[in-house]
């Protein structure tokens, strides 16, 4: 009775995964994608958590395409504004100068009061800190940013 209670169950989850799955894709999501994240520096938490979609990916390769070279900081300035995490559905190849690299994921960090960048990581997870020129008024929109 117990293996048929548990079987019955089992069939009842994969029913309703299967069911999220077919909605998602009636909806035109990419449910393969990692949403997009928006953290907060000065809170230092995740706020909030957005299907990621085509038009995201659009976005953050347009960033990419648009970065001009390896930013002389150390680091970006962690005491303002937010990081946004954009995974891509794949690798981006980029080359900066001589440097050469694909990148799985894009940070952006926003500070109304600088510049922003990018921050990437290669295949050894090295970090890359890049300046870029691209207009981030629809990303901001679409996310609904503060």
């Amino acid at each position: 009775m117990q293996k048929q209670a548990a079987a019955i169950l089992a069939l009842m989850m994969l029913a309703t995964l299967f069911a999220w799955n077919a909605q998602a894709a009636v909806q035109g999501e990419d449910i393969t994608l990692k949403p997009v994240q928006i953290f907060d520096v000065k809170a230092g938490k995740v706020v909030r958590t957005l299907p990621n979609d085509e038009e995201y990916q659009k976005m953050a390769s347009s960033w990419l395409r648009s970065a001009t070279k390896l930013s002389p900081k150390i680091k970006p300035d962690d005491k303002c504004g937010f990081v946004y995490r954009v995974p891509l559905d794949k690798p981006v190849s980029l080359k900066i100068g001589k440097t050469e690299f694909a990148v799985d994921d894009v940070f952006l960090f926003y500070c109304p009061e600088n510049d922003p960048l990018l921050l990437v990581f290669d295949a050894a997870k090295k970090p890359y800190l890049l300046e870029f020129e691209a207009d981030l008024k629809p990303f901001l929109r679409k996310v609904a940013a503060p």
